[in-house]
């Protein structure tokens, strides 16, 4: 009885072993938890809402959202609360934070000017203004400094970077530069300083002392990819275009087929002198922003992140990078309806866009959207059949929809693709295997399997599904187990594997051991359907009848699969009928293709 649960673990923990994982964030994953994403988003709150609410109750609200982190819900109902008590300097903070947040950056400057006339030190208020300065073009405002006593490393390099770019704006490249090098701080600054200087110089034409700031910012971290990026793209205009297509060639190297490196490499092997990342005081001020926003949502600094990433974005809407960042960021807080606008959002001319596509339709299978999902990845296929990356992503929604002639189809399109492939992706065998494992076509789903295990031979999900799928057969009963206890023995903590040990146990008739291993289970995963109804079968046969009844209702009351609910409600009704022979147990053919 293999179940559903079986697709849940694997896309979530064999995802880094796709030829997806080397577009390292960028890379498709099907999620987990498609269901509990979409159940998960709040809806924005109408007109209707918010007319009646009191004082209290949209801030109550308010909060509600913001715990969700719903934040065009929770800035809809701050800003209601305000109106209705608009001299509440918390309701103006929360507005404020709130509005800026969801982007809403217009918003967030009318009320970040009431903020500082309330408290001029307002750091993040004064952060707005400045932004705002420099998207106007008001370079003398946006130089201003934020005061001292509220300031801190990330605070601080932010001011600095962005009244750099303003004294650029302003004709200032020297003070730019001077107020860059002054600013001491931790071991990550030079990094940033030396790209900035770098980007700046660029732009006031002064090439030499460019290349050096870029240099210096290579040698720090060559793994970097904008540092790679600026850095390429100065060496394509200023030294020659081989220079250039081998700082690119390194990266790749070191992260594959990243969509930027792979153009950069394009670009530069056709003689095509490249562009500078940032052309304006607004880009530049827009890159510094988003390089620190992407950094702290690397760092577990979300809130933090999203502001800046939305201001990075109110300078520069066009920054695919930092859309593909937000939309990442609104990923890992589990809200895939809002990675859905941001996605929308990538222009169709960046060389992300077809990231943004994939990504894109794996959160919209995740909103029960997955008709549009499977349109939009079947399109990107269309436009290169060569993309495992597509294919694959394809593969994980249709099989997450228990499509499973589709998903098996589509997994042979991408193991012909990779027919000379240098190191072959056993993942696709093991997936494939899986689909024809659940349409019934055990002999394909073996040779599936058995590969996956040849190319991966001590990989824990192969052993266990294939292990299992003997032992609920009979059939290769001695092999079959010691796969299974080799699975445990790397994944000790695996719910999902441990009860395969444990169901592995109940079918060679070994009830001791089952009860053991199944117990085990529910400890890990307490809320899985198929332990409770395993550990219930398991008790029977033991003879805890009382406490058999009890799992089988608790599996019952977990919304199990739909096929197995008659058969558990049927347990409940008249117990297990009588064991008469272990032989019996060991050799019993599956019955429905499923299992633990």
């Amino acid at each position: 009885m293999f179940s559903v649960r079986f697709n849940r673990v694997t896309i979530a923990t064999l995802a880094f072993a796709t030829v997806l994982a080397s577009a390292g964030p960028l890379g498709a994953q099907t999620r987990a938890g498609a269901s509990e994403d979409a159940k998960s988003a709040a809806p924005f709150p109408s007109g209707r809402d918010l007319i009646g609410l009191t004082v209290s109750g949209s801030y109550l609200a308010a909060r509600h959202a913001s715990v969700d982190r719903d934040a065009s819900a929770a800035a809809a109902f701050y800003r209601a609360a305000l109106r209705s008590d608009p001299k509440n300097n918390e309701l103006l903070d929360r507005a404020f934070i709130a509005s800026l947040a969801d982007g809403d950056i217009d918003e967030a400057v009318k009320l970040a000017d009431r903020l500082l006339v309330i408290d001029k030190n307002n750091r993040v208020a004064r952060l707005v203004a400045r932004v705002r300065a420099l998207k106007q073009k008001q370079y003398a405002a946006a130089q201003q400094n934020i005061n001292q006593s509220v300031r801190g490393p990330i605070t601080d390099l932010v001011a600095t970077l962005l009244s750099a770019w303003a004294s650029y704006g302003a004709g200032h490249t020297q003070t730019a530069i001077s107020n860059i090098d002054k600013l001491a701080g931790p071991e990550w600054y030079p990094i940033f300083k030396d790209l900035h200087a770098g980007m700046i110089l660029e732009l006031a034409n002064k090439q030499k002392d460019a290349g050096v700031r870029f240099e210096r910012a290579y040698k720090l971290d060559d793994s970097a990819l904008r540092v790679t990026d600026a850095y390429a793209r100065w060496l394509s205009r200023n030294k020659d275009d081989a220079a250039a297509a081998a700082l690119y060639e390194a990266f790749d190297k070191k992260l594959a087929r990243h969509p930027l490196v792979v153009e950069g490499i394009r670009e530069a092997k056709a003689g095509k002198k490249m562009q500078p990342l940032a052309e304006t005081p607004q880009q530049g001020a827009a890159e510094a922003l988003y390089g620190i926003g992407a950094s702290l949502t690397r760092r577990g600094g979300e809130d933090l992140a999203l502001v800046y990433l939305q201001l990075a974005l109110y300078l520069n809407p066009n920054h695919a990078l930092a859309l593909l960042s937000l939309a990442d960021l609104y990923e890992s807080v589990k809200k895939p309806a809002m990675a859905i606008n941001i996605y929308e959002r990538v222009p169709a001319n960046s060389p992300l866009k077809r990231n943004a596509q994939i990504q894109l339709a794996t959160d919209l299978d995740a909103v029960d959207r997955t008709d549009e999902g499977i349109k939009i990845l079947k399109d990107v296929v269309g436009e290169d059949p060569k993309d495992a990356e597509a294919i694959m992503a394809l593969g994980n929604i249709e099989r997450s929809r228990k499509k499973f002639a589709d998903c098996a189809e589509t997994y042979t399109r991408g193991i012909d693709q990779q027919a000379n492939a240098d190191k072959p992706n056993w993942v696709l065998y093991y997936f494939r295997g899986i689909c024809f494992e659940r349409s019934k076509q055990w002999a394909k789903a073996e040779t599936d399997l058995k590969k996956a295990l040849e190319m991966q031979p001590e990989q824990p999900h192969v052993l266990n599904y294939l292990g299992y799928s003997w032992i609920d057969q009979g059939i290769n009963l001695d092999e079959a187990m010691k796969m299974i206890r080799r699975a445990v023995e790397q994944r000790p903590d695996d719910g999902y594997i441990v009860d395969s040990l444990g169901w592995a146990y109940y079918r060679i008739a070994d009830y001791d051991n089952a009860v053991k291993n199944l117990e085990r289970a529910i400890d890990l995963k307490p809320e899985d359907p198929t332990i409770n109804d395993h550990l219930g079968d398991a008790y029977w046969r033991v003879g805890r009848t009382l406490e058999a009844k009890f799992q089988w209702q608790h599996a019952k009351d977990l919304k199990p699969e739909p096929e197995e609910l008659p058969k558990i409600e049927a347990k409940l009704r008249d117990g297990l009928p009588d064991d008469t022979s272990n032989a019996a147990a060991a050799e019993k053919k599956k019955e429905d293709g499923k299992g633990g």
